[in-house]
């Protein structure tokens, strides 16, 4: 199979010039590996090289062994070796030496000898629409930061293929299968996450069920505010609700293993007296897991338009994310008391930012847009700034601007 470039290809060359190590972090099978494997000049995987893996309880200097950058691939198996990394960096005194991936987090305890200074750490996470090659890309992110405006053609996707692409999801595997294989093969995955992944993750064993009730509520409740007791209540089974301090646990779980990502609140300094609402909103890495919870299709979201709302907003946080991360953003979202919300707020290291309303249907981008424009009103632009763009991200149509400034753009358009 072909090789699809990734937005961190270029982002993990960077970090490999200016420092000892690269630590890869994501979901399993989003791509680490095939990835990595792109720069490095030697691998050792110890999830299948049993031998490779006895041999650091022995003499671990052999497995380090090979020409650089070596891949050390699913390291967290091994975590002895985290420590001979560290001290081999410092002794060699040479960027790019080695790079780690793995599918779960080790407990902060692994790692409390710190890397700084020796390792940095590479968020992954599956495809975008662009990685794909389901975006044309026309629209960057980056340049609209910079200031140059965009505009494209439609560039075709309709409801349809969106339903599809979501149901699906960006995991590398499913690029050359067919919808059905490639729902079945997310499903399997989700089905390992509950009985398996989640439990070997911290060594904690959890009742499969329980898990796989917690999955789907997180579906249900995918790209909103619910709190962790709403989680309680909607995980409990004929015994009543879960604690909540055991649906946290679970969380902690989840992120662990790189499936489960809150977007959190964005704290602007604000002209009015409205009050914050500081609550994360709620998303698996990729909206394909919410979906292979709740065991649906690409028909039965087009039955469900609003479910299939949310979901097109979750997917479309993942592209942002990816995108922002290029060039160091972060994206958060915001909600005050009265009622008024902004889908994602986009930051950079420098504190510029933008805002973006995330609407399915091109019926709605007036209500996108109105949304924005009071948003921007409360916000003390003296403290934070102008922002950069307000865009109304839709799931197709043309991209333009608006007499009123805000952008509006195609998911089928964005890229990095």
């Amino acid at each position: 199979m072909k090789y699809l470039k990734r937005v961190v290809d270029s982002e993990l060359d960077g970090r490999l010039s200016a420092i000892g190590a690269v630590v890869i972090e994501g979901p399993k099978a989003c791509g680490k590996t095939t990835t990595a494997r792109q720069v490095a000049a030697s691998e050792v995987l110890f999830d299948v090289d049993r031998n490779a893996r006895e041999t650091v309880k022995i003499e671990p200097e052999l497995v380090l062994a090979g020409e650089v950058p070596r891949l050390i691939d699913e390291w967290q198996l091994e975590t002895e070796i985290w420590n001979y990394i560290r001290r081999s960096i410092d002794e060699r005194n040479q960027p790019g030496q080695y790079i780690l991936t793995g599918s779960a987090v080790p407990a902060d305890d692994i790692t409390r000898h710190s890397g700084a200074g020796r390792l940095t750490r590479l968020h992954m996470r599956t495809m975008t629409l662009f990685e794909s090659g389901y975006s044309t890309g026309e629209i960057s992110l980056k340049k609209i930061f910079n200031g140059q405006a965009q505009k494209c053609k439609d560039p075709g996707l309709t409801v349809q293929n969106l339903a599809e692409y979501i149901s699906v999801g960006g995991w590398p595997v499913n690029i050359e299968l067919n919808v059905e294989n490639s729902i079945q093969n997310v499903r399997d995955y989700l089905e390992e996450i509950r009985r398996l992944e989640i439990s070997q993750s911290d060594r904690v064993k959890r009742e499969p069920e329980k898990v796989g009730r917690m999955l789907k509520s997180l579906a249900r409740n995918i790209a909103t505010t619910a709190t962790v007791s709403t989680i309680a209540a909607d995980t409990g089974g004929t015994n009543g609700a879960l604690h909540d301090d055991t649906v946290r646990e679970y969380l902690d779980a989840l992120t662990r293993i790189k499936i489960y990502e809150e977007q959190p609140a964005w704290a602007p300094h604000l002209r009015s007296k409205s009050r914050l609402r500081k609550s994360p909103k709620i998303h698996f890495v990729d909206p394909s897991l919410a979906v292979a919870a709740l065991r649906g299709t690409p028909e039965k979201l087009l039955k469900d338009i609003r479910f299939f709302g949310f979901l097109f907003e979750s997917m479309v946080i993942r592209d942002l994310r990816v995108y922002s991360q290029a060039f160091g953003g972060r994206v958060f979202h915001y909600r005050d008391n009265t009622g008024l919300e902004v889908d994602a707020i986009v930051e950079t290291p420098e504190g510029r930012w933008g805002a973006f309303e995330i609407k399915l249907g091109k019926e709605r981008i007036n209500d996108g847009a109105e949304s924005l424009l009071k948003f921007v009103d409360k916000v003390d632009t003296k403290k934070c700034g102008e922002p950069e763009i307000l865009g109304v991200i839709v799931g197709k149509g043309y991209g333009y601007s608006r007499k009123d400034g805000v952008e509006v753009i195609p998911i089928g358009a964005l890229g990095p």
